[in-house]
């Protein structure tokens, strides 16, 4: 057993999803019914529109199965906590950030084994095969990400004051996983980056685009579009390093959530700048 991988990962994913459950409350979920219509256009963008979008590039990318199984992993996960914190500094509804965020990371133990079952059906890869079953890896989704969110929230009025150094500890957490992922394949990382990098910059640019335009067309209020912008741009790349560790033995299944991890950041900060000059 790799302490790394099988343990330390897990946990330190297990804490991220704590520290989000921290900062939630039944609000959180209650207002999908006070705005539904903004909320299903981020929902429907985020775990339908996203997914297909990933699954056509890797279906016409010369990608190696490993990569593009990558990629569906990470097109699988949910959206990230720091999509919350640059929809403030976007100026966007942050009130429906958290929402999505929060309510696709709950159902993500549904979500996830869907999303890959179907879309490497479709790639031809037979997880059975594999020795993944997605029944094993609902009930781990279960165990590290949705648990943990509901124990945060049932502790976060006693541990109100622990809530911003848990996100502290989160953003620390999430950067070491990320070197840790990244230092763990050094050997091949260079090859890596090659295959995955321009595959994942153009799933980055065309989902922000493509959620701009959906939301643009469909919702009059800005600040919602940003919102379900950067909802859709800014995965929960921790995640996806996880399952592609824990499930699927790391190597180059994780490197397309790395290579995300970074690239998100490069393209959602010039986006953030514009909105605040203009």
């Amino acid at each position: 057993m790799n302490i790394v991988t099988d343990v330390v990962l897990p946990i330190a994913l297990a804490f991220i999803m704590f520290s989000l459950g921290l900062g939630l409350s039944i609000n959180d979920f209650t207002r999908v019914f006070l705005k539904p219509k903004e909320f299903f256009i981020g929902f429907f963008s985020q775990l339908i529109v996203l997914p297909i979008v990933a699954l056509i590039l890797v279906y016409i990318w010369p990608l190696s199965p490993q990569i593009a199984i990558g990629v569906m992993i990470l097109a699988a996960a949910p959206g990230g906590a720091t999509s919350n914190i640059l929809t403030s500094f976007a100026k966007g509804d942050v009130a429906l950030s958290i929402s999505l965020t929060a309510i696709i990371s709950i159902l993500s133990v549904i979500t996830i084994p869907l999303i890959l079952g179907i879309s490497l059906s479709i790639l031809g890869t037979n997880l059975s095969n594999e020795g993944i079953s997605l029944l094993d890896i609902a009930f781990q989704m279960f165990l590290i990400v949705t648990i943990p969110v509901i124990i945060g929230m049932l502790l976060s009025k006693i541990l109100n004051s622990f809530e911003n150094v848990a996100k502290k500890i989160s953003t620390v957490l999430f950067f070491l996983v990320l070197l840790g992922a990244i230092l763990a394949e050094r050997e091949n990382v260079i090859s890596y980056f090659a295959q995955s990098g321009l595959v994942t910059l153009l799933l980055n640019v065309l989902m922000m685009f493509i959620a701009f335009f959906i939301s643009k067309t469909l919702i009059e209020n800005v600040s919602q579009q940003r919102a379900i912008t950067l909802e859709c741009g800014l995965q929960n790349g921790t995640l996806a390093i996880v399952v592609a560790n824990v499930f699927f033995d790391g190597g180059a299944y994780l490197i397309p959530a790395a290579t995300y991890s970074l690239i998100m950041y490069a393209t959602a900060l010039p986006y953030i700048y514009y909105l605040r000059r203009n």
